[in-house]
């Protein structure tokens, strides 16, 4: 899957899909109240990357820091619903 892209070539939000870690996958917003759409209370999967996911353009998935380490890149996962994954629990 593909960053969709504004009139001014802005890419949307992209993340690695949950069930091989490295697919690209579109993160959905609700168009009523702009809010994001999460699954709520996953633990996920870890899947090993050594560099982010890129889709078919070379747009790279979202990447945060390890709360382990604080040191360590790690991507943010979403399922294929176009939500994504958090666990504030």
């Amino acid at each position: 899957m593909n960053a969709k892209r504004d009139e001014n070539r802005i890419t949307t939000f992209l993340v690695a899909l949950n069930t091989d870690g490295k697919t690209p996958q579109l993160v959905y917003i609700n168009s009523t109240n702009h809010a994001l759409k999460v699954n709520d209370g996953n633990t996920g999967s870890s899947f090993v990357v050594d560099n982010a996911s890129r889709d078919e353009n070379r747009i790279p998935v979202a990447m945060g820091v390890s709360s382990a380490d604080g040191i360590t890149p790690i991507e943010l996962y979403g399922d294929i619903s176009g939500n994504l994954l958090i666990q504030t629990t």
